[in-house]
């Protein structure tokens, strides 16, 4: 049984998260096979861009916590998107949670239905937005990224926007989305390559300066009594025992 779904109409190639009834966690078995798809489609000359969706309710809750994919493997994910030689766009109906927001970031265009919400959970359940924080840093306003970041609030479409966590929202994603996939449709395909180089040279930088030490911290925190304290709780839908 796949996770990921694959469709193309005139060029555009929509690769659609499908597993609902885990709310589309970041597995690692997802990790690898979104991995997979994003490779086939960035090497296909018929692809013009690439459209990242979801089935269900949710868009993706982040990491899967009985079966989360290596920090390695998720930096490696959200590089590749970063580096596609394609555009990368996110259609979000959706909620979005901790490492799914990560994906939102690593992508050149981000829309989303004003039913969506955000929130970045890390530190509800002892760890901290380490690994995702390699695209979202150079792409979102710094100071409300702090707010959002350190109390785990949730966020609409509208704020999401605003802090550039989207790239625009509205009540029809698919009408949000409308002109700009016509306008990458009447696009060089090596115009866009090369236009997309010149705009992810500074989250590549990021990248290249951060992600060995966002990893070894990554892996740190999950392995910590905070984490697993945390993800027990969670899993067990009562709160940590740090709750004041």
């Amino acid at each position: 049984m796949t996770l990921i779904s694959r469709s193309r109409e005139r060029g555009v190639e929509t690769l659609t998260l499908d597993a609902p009834l885990h709310r589309n966690a970041l597995s690692a078995v997802l990790v690898a096979e979104l991995a997979d798809a994003l490779a086939d489609a960035g090497a296909d000359t018929g692809v013009r861009a690439v459209v990242l969706t979801h089935t269900g309710t949710t868009f993706s809750a982040g990491a899967d916590l009985r079966d989360p994919p290596a920090p390695q493997a998720l930096v490696g994910l959200l590089r590749q998107i970063v580096e596609l030689p394609k555009p990368v766009l996110a259609r979000v109906t959706g909620h979005v949670r901790a490492g799914g927001t990560g994906l939102l970031a690593a992508c050149d265009i981000a829309a989303a239905s004003h039913t969506a919400t955000f929130a970045f959970t890390e530190v509800r359940i002892g760890v901290a937005p380490a690994v995702i924080s390699l695209p979202l840093l150079p792409r979102t306003d710094p100071r409300a990224l702090a707010r959002y970041y350190l109390t785990g609030e949730r966020l609409d479409a509208a704020e999401a926007a605003r802090i550039g966590l989207l790239t625009a929202a509205g009540d029809d994603v698919d009408e949000v989305l409308a002109p700009v996939l016509d306008g990458l449709r009447r696009a060089s395909p090596e115009a866009l390559a090369e236009t997309k180089r010149l705009l992810t040279a500074r989250v590549l930088e990021t990248f290249d300066r951060d992600a060995a030490d966002l990893t070894a911290l990554s892996a740190r925190l999950f392995a910590s009594d905070h984490a697993r304290e945390g993800m027990t709780a969670f899993l067990e839908r009562r709160d940590p025992e740090w709750v004041v």
